[in-house]
C-alpha cells in the first residue's frame, strides 16, 4: 500500500518534506519505519515470513512486525498499528520497549532504493500464537522460535533470513538476551 511518509535529513530528523513511499523508494530518499521484536514471557520470538509479492527479500524470515512510519505519525504509534495491522494484536504504549535506531541503505535496483532510519522496538507480552491472524498482503506465514534457536539460524551461513547485517541482529539479540538476565 502507498501512503505518506516523512523525508528526513541526513541527521535522521524529519525535514519538513513528504512524500509517497514508492516516490521515496524510487528516488532513494531518506525516511523511517519501525522494526518490532516480539517475545512471549517463556523467550519464544515470533518472527514472519515476507510475502511472496513483496519487492524485497520475498519469502525471507524477518522481524516479528515492521513498516513504515506514516507522514506526521510517532514512531511509538505506527509500532502500535503495525503490530495490530500484520498480525491482529493489540498492544500498549506501555509494552514497547524503544532500543534505539539502526540506519541502512540498500540498493536493490536502480529505482528501488531502501535508504531508512529503523526504530527497532522490543514488545514482551503473552499472546495467543493460534489466535493471531496475518495480513497476506505482507506476511505469508509466522512462527515462535526459543531465543537461543533465532539466534544460531541467523548466524548460520546459510540462513533464509533478511540480511540486516551482523551488527544489527548482534544489537538486538543482545538487547533481548538483557530482559532475561
Amino acid at each position: 500500500m502507498d501512503e505518506y511518509i516523512d523525508i528526513l535529513n541526513d541527521t535522521g530528523e524529519v525535514s519538513g518534506k513528504t512524500c509517497l513511499k514508492s516516490e521515496a523508494h524510487k528516488k532513494g530518499l531518506f525516511h523511517q519505519s519501525v522494526h518490532i521484536w516480539i517475545l512471549d514471557f517463556d523467550k519464544n520470538v515470533l518472527i514472519q515470513k515476507r510475502a511472496s509479492n513483496k519487492d524485497v527479500f520475498p519469502n525471507l524470515w524477518d522481524v516479528s512486525v515492521a513498516g513504515h512510519i506514516s507522514a506526521g505519525e510517532q514512531p511509538e504509534i505506527s509500532a502500535i498499528r503495525e503490530i495490530e495491522e500484520e498480525i491482529c494484536l493489540s498492544v500498549s504504549k506501555d509494552e514497547l520497549k524503544y532500543i534505539g535506531t539502526s540506519k541502512k541503505k540498500i540498493i536493490h535496483k536502480i529505482d528501488l532504493i531502501d535508504n531508512e532510519l529503523h526504530h527497532i522496538y522490543i514488545c514482551i507480552v503473552n499472546f495467543d500464537f493460534k489466535a493471531l491472524k496475518i495480513q497476506v498482503e505482507e506476511v505469508s506465514k509466522i512462527k515462535i522460535m526459543k531465543l537461543e534457536n533465532l539466534i544460531t539460524a541467523v548466524f548460520n551461513e546459510k540462513n533464509n533470513f533478511v540480511p540486516h547485517g551482523k551488527d544489527y541482529y548482534t544489537f538486538v539479540f543482545n538487547e533481548l538476551k538483557k530482559l532475561y538476565i
